[in-house]
């Protein structure tokens, strides 16, 4: 044929006429299984030629193929192939990767010992226009070259450095969330029990900027303050037994750390207990439960109290920059929930929240 040897060259329609009557020529005479050795695509091409004629196929695991560098490289990768195979929109996409991805992760504490707890990791990455896709598994092989080390923010920008190398990528985020156990001692009796904390660490950097964030959700009681008065109104005009509300609430609370020091999950807590103290309970007998009336009496909390406390100790804490709070008070008295946001900073600043944002902070037990 006229164009062989000239394969780089972009062939005309004519050639690939006079190519497709060769191979059918060449077809016409050879063995089905031969052609379907070829490419299985080229019986498609031939007049009366069903895909039936495709060869008998094993159905026998091979459990001892291994593929070579060679088998590697011809496999497909659609994900990463040119953008003329993007579905929809040439439109770059901020955040693309895996989520709840599950390992035991060692955790360095306050104490200076370290912990191993259950971890869910997320880890997205940023894709430009003009790029198809990812190959997600990356995400985790890089993960796991740091895995067996005690995490802190150090080795998560170790991390984060290897997978936004893999990917080529400007942007890049990664959260590790865990629940987090801590000994609190019962108010009078001298109880200890182990609180659990939902935490997440997050590194994320866009435009080349790091931000270290650690995110805390704290569970309290809140009583009314209108509640609390009016019961007492009852029991001054009338003599009138009255008990005021009171019901869970949870707060999460999202700080940027700042100053160059370290702000430990224990340093959250802490802020959070001093700024809201009637935190609930683990280990109780009576004489705990009548101080935690007594706790709550002395502190009743609108939703808005709530996030202003919280707020305020934020403020005065040096190693908390940006921060975020979301409170959710779970009424006892309404059929509804009562809820406040409280942002400082851009980090965090939202003209649109999330519809199930508040409902996320339910607790199902």
């Amino acid at each position: 044929m006229n164009f062989i040897g000239e394969i780089d060259r972009e062939p005309n329609r004519a050639e690939a006429e006079e190519a497709l009557e060769v191979l059918r020529a060449w077809a016409a005479k050879a063995d089905p299984t031969e052609v379907a050795r070829l490419d299985p695509a080229i019986a498609r091409l031939l007049p009366g030629r069903e895909v039936g004629n495709y060869p008998d196929l094993s159905r026998t695991y091979p459990e001892e193929f291994r593929p070579d560098a060679a088998y590697r490289g011809s496999m497909p990768d659609l994900q990463n192939g040119p953008s003329s195979l993007i579905v929809g929109a040439k439109a770059p996409i901020q955040h693309v990767g895996i989520s709840n991805f599950r390992l035991p992760i060692r955790y360095h504490t306050r104490d200076g010992a370290d912990l191993t707890l259950e971890t869910s990791v997320t880890g997205t990455v940023s894709l430009t226009e003009e790029r198809k896709g990812i190959n997600m598994s990356r995400i985790m092989r890089s993960f796991y070259a740091h895995a067996e080390r005690t995490f802190s923010f150090d080795v998560m920008a170790k991390a984060l450095d290897d997978y936004k190398a893999d990917h080529d990528s400007l942007d890049a985020r990664l959260q590790m969330r865990f629940s987090f156990p801590a000994r609190v001692e019962s108010l009078r009796s001298g109880l200890m029990g182990w609180q659990y904390y939902d935490i997440a660490l997050e590194l994320a950097e866009t435009a080349g900027v790091r931000k270290r964030i650690i995110h805390l959700d704290y569970v309290y009681s809140s009583t009314c303050p209108c509640s609390l008065e009016l019961s007492e109104h009852a029991r001054q005009a009338r003599g009138q037994l009255a008990t005021p509300h009171s019901q869970r609430s949870i707060a999460r609370i999202s700080a940027v750390e700042s100053g160059g020091k370290r702000l430990w999950y224990e340093d959250l807590i802490e802020i959070a207990r001093a700024a809201v103290p009637t935190e609930t309970q683990v280990m109780v007998k009576r004489e705990d439960e009548q101080a935690f009336a007594e706790l709550n009496a002395a502190h009743p909390i609108f939703v808005e109290d709530a996030a202003r406390s919280f707020a305020e100790r934020l403020l005065a804490e040096p190693r908390v920059g940006d921060f975020r709070i979301v409170a959710v008070h779970q009424e006892s008295l309404h059929s509804h929930d009562a809820v406040s946001v409280l942002t400082e900073g851009p980090t965090f600043a939202s003209e649109s929240l999330e519809p199930r944002l508040f409902a996320s902070l339910h607790r199902s037990a």
